[in-house]
């Protein structure tokens, strides 16, 4: 089966959604919600939710929310032996503001303490590694974790799948990029990669003839660019193979989570042996599944990956 060790951050969502047409200058009334995030812990649940064995090593906190966080991981099905607790600020904060058809309007995160992890990877990370088959890590999270984690992924043969957060290690450490198998982000995370402000405005077809030529140049051997309702491309420098995956239709309720879900989808199945290309479609059909719910997870499928018909079809 492939049991997959993430490695990231539990951030708290609060999220705003107007009513009505969303005002930045005003005064909006609408809903506000308190729900489970951070990339690295919604990457484990999507995982845990499409039946992929997987163990999650964040900061678990001695909380009210941090108890709720680690009873809802445990009931889908997270590992959580590995990951350490805090009596506090091991859980991040992310305010969101979401426009009227749910998108992001604006956000503000305050990161959790990372002191903890960072002491319990450079202690346990050959044990967490050594029984994995694959590794994600959350590669934003500070220098030391993204070195730590890199040089064991290396050490064990063991395959590292690369999340983007903030870019603040991705754009300082370009060469930990390098080292991992699947690199997978935006169109707006590589225009800041490739240092390109074009690439923000390139359409799919663009896309497909800037990346195998950007991506082979900085020396990363298979990369996905996201693009939202322009799809998703890919490169596979290994294979020779590159292309677009189109995005599935469905009704959009909350964009949050969506990244998320496309990562956590692909990786999921390139764990599963699947090719690149065939991968991008199970993430873009996560991502669908993702957006048309009101929380940042995917919803609970265990037979995801047994309806290849489906998955990899047309809508």
């Amino acid at each position: 089966m492939g049991h997959t060790v993430v490695i990231g951050t539990t951030f708290v969502d609060v999220k705003g959604v107007p009513k009505g047409a969303y005002d930045p200058q005003g005064r909006n009334v609408g809903d506000v919600k308190i729900v489970h995030g951070g990339v690295g812990r919604n990457v484990a649940e999507n995982f845990a939710n499409v039946g992929k064995p997987v163990s999650f090593v964040g900061t678990m906190e001695d909380s009210a929310f941090g108890r709720d966080v680690r009873r809802r991981l445990l009931e889908r099905g997270v590992n959580l032996d590995y990951a350490p607790q805090a009596s506090d600020n091991g859980i991040g904060m992310w305010l969101v503001i979401l426009d009227e058809n749910g998108d992001l309007a604006g956000s503000i995160s305050k990161m959790p303490e990372l002191d903890l992890l960072e002491e319990h990877l450079s202690r346990e990370i050959d044990t967490i590694a050594a029984g994995a088959d694959a590794i994600v890590l959350e590669l934003d999270l500070n220098e030391r974790i993204a070195e730590v984690v890199v040089d064991a992924a290396k050490r064990h043969g063991k395959p590292l799948y690369a999340i983007v957060g903030n870019m603040s290690v991705v754009l300082s450490r370009k060469d930990l990029v390098k080292q991992t198998d699947c690199f997978i982000c935006n169109n707006i995370e590589a225009s800041k990669l490739f240092e390109d402000k074009a690439v923000l405005d390139f359409s799919a077809p663009e896309m497909l003839e800037f990346l195998p030529s950007a991506a082979g140049a900085a020396g990363i051997a298979s990369m996905v660019v996201t693009m939202g309702e322009k799809g998703a491309v890919y490169y596979d420098g290994q294979a020779n193979d590159s292309g677009i995956c189109p995005p599935y239709s469905t009704e959009v309720v909350d964009t949050t989570g969506a990244g998320d879900a496309f990562f956590s989808g692909t990786v999921a199945a390139l764990v599963r042996g699947c090719a690149l290309s065939d991968a991008v479609r199970y993430g873009a059909r996560l991502a669908s599944a993702t957006i048309g719910v009101e929380e940042a997870n995917c919803p609970v499928d265990k037979d995801f990956f047994n309806r290849r018909q489906t998955m990899l079809g047309g809508d």
